[in-house]
């Protein structure tokens, strides 16, 4: 029972972080989690039980969770390549006309599934585990249930998107899109898993540091609005690379424990948590409403990071 609890929560912490705590709903529509849940948790639940099955790790879990990005905006809802997706002209800046997309949409939305939606749920769920972290949470029956889940998921969000607009994408970019998928999927199973390097690792501080400091330059374009797109474009590799990079540095050393994955969470949780601030929810909402949602959810993120801390801290 404990198991599948676990599973559940994860199933429902992935559309919290990618859609509440991020700002787009307020506390008044909390009854579209039993909507978003099939669709961001299911993919959550899958990915994390396929890849602590066969013993892929975070690279792989990474990989597929940018797998689960390239699916959702590019056959799900097509926003990679909808050039008036929510009547929001998101392809315009950087748009590239052999690709059909728009380059900065492209690094913004795919980050957001990969490290909100899929990577962050994962590792707070594992730490609050504990001895549980990196064994499999559902039986094979369960696991079926929740692949069942979310492939329902995402043929309701596909026909809800395009009910929204009737966009559909080229046969050329739909096939692409199934080939990248395939391929990251290939990837994740196939990485080599990383050895022990050199030195020991930094410490959880200089970790989470540098996970805010990535969210607040990946964010950069959302707050300061106007930007030249070369800026913009800059501004999100350099966040990508820029925590990507150390991270699988500082990870292979010595001494990397819950602590450290945790002070990452912490600061991709918080990094959403303030933006809340900047932005507008996809909703009708009042400003009263719009504050205290997103003080409520910010403080529900801190409340449970405080939790997983304490419990990472009682393993070490």
């Amino acid at each position: 029972m404990r198991r599948i609890l676990l599973a559940l929560g994860l199933a429902l912490l992935s559309p919290l972080v990618a859609e509440f705590l991020l700002g787009d709903f307020p506390l008044t529509y909390l009854s579209f989690l039993l909507l978003l849940a099939p669709t961001y948790g299911g993919a959550a639940v899958v990915i994390r039980e396929v890849a602590r099955r066969k013993g892929l790790g975070w690279p792989g879990i990474v990989l597929m969770a940018l797998a689960y990005g390239v699916f959702e905006e590019g056959i799900m809802t097509m926003s990679l390549f909808n050039p008036n997706y929510a009547g929001q002209r998101l392809l315009d800046p950087g748009y590239v006309s052999a690709l059909g997309i728009g380059v900065p949409w492209t690094l913004f939305v795919l980050a957001l599934h990969t490290v909100w939606s899929v990577s962050v749920p994962i590792a707070v769920m594992e730490e609050l585990a504990g001895e549980r972290r990196t064994t499999p949470w559902l039986g094979r029956a369960g696991l079926g249930v929740a692949a069942a889940l979310a492939v329902l998921g995402a043929a309701s969000t596909t026909l809800f998107s395009y009910q929204n607009g009737h966009f559909l994408a080229s046969v050329p970019q739909l096939v692409s899109i199934v080939v990248i998928v395939v391929l990251l999927v290939v990837a994740a199973f196939r990485l080599p898993r990383p050895g022990r390097s050199a030195g020991r690792a930094p410490s959880p501080w200089l970790v989470f540091g540098a996970a805010l400091a990535a969210g607040l330059v990946f964010e950069l374009q959302t707050v300061i609005q106007g930007l030249p797109v070369w800026l913009t474009i800059a501004a999100l590799v350099a966040a990508e690379a820029g925590i990507a990079w150390p991270v699988l540095t500082w990870s292979a050393r010595e001494g990397w424990d819950g602590r450290h994955r945790m002070a990452l969470g912490g600061g991709a949780l918080l990094t959403y948590a303030w933006h809340a601030f900047f932005s507008r929810p996809l909703v009708p909402s009042s400003p009263g409403l719009d504050l205290a949602s997103h003080l409520v959810f910010g403080l529900g993120a801190v409340a449970l990071l405080v939790v997983a801390l304490q419990r990472v801290k009682s393993n070490v």
